[in-house]
């Protein structure tokens, strides 16, 4: 005797067993994607880790046509601003050790962007200052800073950018005042924002030369 009720009908195979396997093999792609995802994705502090990087390489990138390396750029900046400087005080405005500010400007003058001369009546102390080829570099730099901010900055209105800007600062002072950081003076803004909103330690972020 036959049991009574209707028996479902087994399920249909796809028509299309190319498009099944690709299916499972996205799938399987975002499974992997979110098991390797790094615990910290969704901080604030691993977005900013992840755009100092990618601006930093980008940055390197370009610096690399004036046939120069990340970080001499800053050496080259600081001249330019002061003019002359000793080593020592070139080393303290880095914040770096003066081995390191003297093996960067050997670099430096080696390429014929920096010239060093002994300080009249103390050979002991050493002034830097940029050549006419340094001071050319200088301004390629700041030409070359400028288009990459408009690159980073891109698709964000002015309200935006100087948002954007007030919360980087105020990320940089929470992390100066718990780590004791020194930096230099605040600098007032020229767009308006408030003094007290003003960078201090610039130099937490700078990257070794």
């Amino acid at each position: 005797m036959q049991a009574s009720g209707k028996v479902k009908p087994a399920k249909e195979a796809s028509k299309d067993p190319g498009k099944d396997s690709a299916l499972a093999e996205g799938r399987s792609a975002r499974e992997a994607q979110r098991r390797l995802r790094p615990p910290g994705a969704k901080s604030v502090g691993w977005a900013l880790v992840q755009a100092a990087r990618l601006h930093r390489s980008r940055i390197g990138d370009r610096l690399a046509a004036l046939d120069l390396f990340a970080g001499q750029e800053q050496v080259v900046q600081a001249l330019a601003a002061a003019g002359t400087m000793t080593m020592g005080d070139l080393a303290a405005t880095l914040r770096v050790r003066p081995p390191t500010a003297s093996k960067t400007i050997s670099r430096l003058a080696a390429l014929g962007f920096v010239e060093r001369r002994a300080e009249a009546g103390d050979g002991r102390i050493v002034r830097v200052r940029l050549t006419e080829t340094g001071l050319a570099r200088a301004a390629a730099i700041e030409r070359l800073w400028d288009e990459v901010e408009a690159e980073l900055l891109d698709g964000f209105d002015n309200k935006e950018r100087r948002r954007l800007r007030k919360l980087l600062r105020k990320v940089a002072r929470n992390l100066a005042d718990v780590t004791g950081a020194v930096g230099h003076e605040a600098e007032a803004e020229i767009d308006g924002e408030d003094e007290d909103e003003a960078l201090i330690a610039p130099d937490v972020l700078a990257r070794p030369l």
